[in-house]
């Protein structure tokens, strides 16, 4: 039986070497933030908002046309996580 991820870590490429992780439950979740936020706007230097999960009061904006590349990371925890 394949194993299930318990969530994604996406990892943002931004223009001038920055980086970003941002999580995601499912991968559905990352498609319909990508296709219906980060894809329509592609092109925009105007902010969207990007989800960051369970932080409580805390936000991330990116302008979309700065987004040079995204990498998705399937993530397993199991019984026991190691730090």
């Amino acid at each position: 039986m394949p194993r299930t991820p318990s969530e994604f870590a996406v990892h943002l490429l931004l223009e001038g070497g920055h980086r970003e992780e941002v999580r995601f439950a499912t991968i559905q979740d990352f498609q319909k933030w990508y296709s219906g936020e980060l894809v329509p706007k592609a092109a925009s230097n105007d902010f969207i908002s990007v989800p960051i999960k369970n932080i409580q009061g805390e936000y991330m904006v990116v302008r979309p046309a700065k987004v040079v590349g995204i990498r998705v990371e399937p993530v397993y925890s199991g019984s026991v996580d190691r730090y």
